[in-house]
């Protein structure tokens, strides 16, 4: 059998002759085949360059016809123009061309016409199967690493769903990058598209759907709390610009991470105003923490826990709240269907426990930050995706980082950590929950730290003050009466409580292997339980860590 390919210029008068030829042989000849190839007159020239370059021939001109070798496979062979195939045509079959000079040029550009309509057809189809463009930002950290396994393996979008990866992080964590990147090609998944890498800032964003925002990289040196705070405006004013600017009109914004959770999503609210209704901070990591602390307790597994709601300061000043926390499938005397939960209060008998060991051992995780590192943080951001696209179990309570509109007697403009669910692609909060109080001075100190931190980061405010109560300061007034440190010494101590805010910050090599993660906890908080007076001595307690 006979195969030719014929290509050539869309609107080249000899390729309409010689499509014409190449037509009438493959009609009347059963051995004959021809697969026909039009490029756009703009850049034919550069695509017969680069064919001629990849086979070794020497041709200029449209057409260009090869006769490909299947009977023996490697390269075609060579036939040249419209000249060489006319005589080709002629010597073996006794077939010659007769078409007018006229008729060619009007052939020709129709063949200009189909080609132009052909390849915006193509657009379009593209068009319809377009993935879903998934941006991360410090995209060479541990937590990506972890977020990108999940994300491709069809539990978050759909297995359905055909998703691109962007990897966004500085100039100088290109090397990682392009490791994630292989990595992630190398899972083979069905569901992944594409994976690229960008390290310039203007080009970031463009057509997001998905933007996750991890904890970033701070490259200048950070002397105190004030400072550390004050260098996250910059960048969420960047990030903030660019969604504005590149993201897609509907794009999902998720903050995750480990450090100035609430203030970063905050910022990006204000610098992103168009998107602040679909900006959300997760609270799932947090949540967890509890959870399996509770779980160790009661010797069950942490997923048999549900219901727990944290409130407030994400990354920081927080109040577990379990009051309406269940515990399914515990096995005791009193036994029920999978469907049957127990409230975890009732199962506490050891109220010391829950009060002093259950919220130091809480404090201490926020602190130091272990436990949250790659793993949790990236399992915490996937599963609220995975709830914001196809909704929260039925009847479960989620806590998110959300924008305060009043609810709860929460001041508006923060955002705050309260109980939602997921439904139709959106979230509700929960304001017709029952027995959800929380007592004036937890949120005085909650919102109080929140407001400061927007404060300090835009520059309206000098120096953070941790919040004090009158029974705070009560007790200062009496310490007096003791031998004291000067104002400097004290603040110093401050300071040193605090060096470890700013391991995360450090390379890698340089951490201690406990503060690798290192979270921010909250300055001048020391660890408290927190009962509202109404509920004292009652089962329903709350717990501020």
């Amino acid at each position: 059998m006979a195969k030719f390919v014929l290509a050539g210029r869309a609107d080249c008068p000899y390729y309409a002759k010689a499509e014409l030829l190449a037509d009438y042989l493959q009609k009347n000849l059963p051995d004959f085949r021809i697969h026909k190839i039009t490029q756009h007159p703009d850049i034919w020239e550069e695509w017969l360059k680069d064919l001629c370059k990849k086979n070794r021939w020497s041709h200029n001109k449209s057409p260009i016809i090869w006769r490909e070798l299947l009977d023996r496979g490697g390269k075609g062979l060579l036939l040249g123009g419209y000249n060489e195939f006319l005589e080709h045509a002629q010597l073996y079959y006794g077939v010659t061309s007769s078409m007018t000079t006229e008729l060619m040029k009007r052939v020709a550009q129709e063949n200009l016409g189909t080609h132009i309509e052909k390849e915006l057809e193509k657009e379009s189809l593209k068009g319809l199967v377009n993935p879903l463009q998934v941006w991360i930002t410090s995209a060479s950290s541990l937590a990506c690493y972890h977020l990108i396994p999940i994300l491709t393996s069809g539990e978050v979008f759909g297995p359905q769903m055909e998703i691109s990866i962007n990897l966004f992080d500085n100039k100088h964590t290109e090397e990682k990058l392009i490791s994630h990147k292989q990595e992630a090609e190398d899972l083979a998944s069905p569901c992944l598209q594409s994976v690229s890498i960008c390290t310039q800032a203007e080009e970031a964003f463009h057509g997001a759907h998905v933007i996750i925002i991890l904890d970033d990289h701070v490259d200048k040196e950070i002397n105190s709390l004030e400072d550390c705070i004050r260098s996250r405006a910059p960048l969420c004013q960047l990030y903030g610009s660019l969604i504005e600017k590149n993201a897609h009109n509907f794009a999902k914004i998720i903050v995750g991470g480990k450090t100035f959770v609430n203030l970063k999503t905050a910022l990006l609210m204000k610098y992103a105003p168009t998107f602040a209704r679909n900006i959300i901070a997760v609270a799932l990591g947090v949540e967890g923490q509890a959870k399996a602390a509770l779980a160790r307790k009661l010797k069950i597994t942490p997923s048999c826990i549900k219901d727990v709601i944290i409130w407030g300061n994400i990354s920081g000043n927080n109040y577990v709240d379990l009051r309406k926390a269940k515990v399914y499938r515990y096995e005791s005397a009193i036994w029920g269907p999978p469907h049957y939960s127990r409230p975890v209060l009732s199962l506490l008998f050891d109220r010391e426990w829950v009060n002093r060991e259950f919220v130091v051992s809480l404090k201490t995780l926020t602190a130091t930050g272990r436990q949250f590192g790659g793993m949790l943080a990236a399992h915490s951001i996937a599963t609220t995706l995975k709830y914001w696209c196809h909704g929260s179990p039925p009847g479960e309570i989620v806590s998110l980082g959300v924008l305060s509109e009043g609810q709860f007697g929460i001041p508006k403009g923060i955002v705050f950590s309260m109980p939602v669910k997921f439904e139709n692609g959106t979230w509700v909060v929960l304001t017709d929950l029952k027995n959800t109080e929380i007592s004036q001075q937890a949120m005085t100190r909650m919102a109080n730290d929140l407001i400061q931190e927007q404060l300090v980061a835009l520059g309206e405010l000098a120096n953070f003050q941790p919040y004090q109560s009158e029974t705070d300061l009560n007790q200062e007034d009496v310490k007096t009466t003791l031998p004291t440190k000067n104002d400097h010494q004290e603040r110093r101590k401050v300071s040193d409580d605090y060096k470890d805010l700013f391991t995360h910050l450090m390379p890698d090599d340089e951490k201690d292997l406990i503060l690798s993660d290192g979270d921010l906890p909250d300055p001048g908080i020391e660890p408290t339980s927190l009962v509202p007076p109404a509920l004292a001595g009652s089962e329903g307690k709350a717990t501020e860590q």
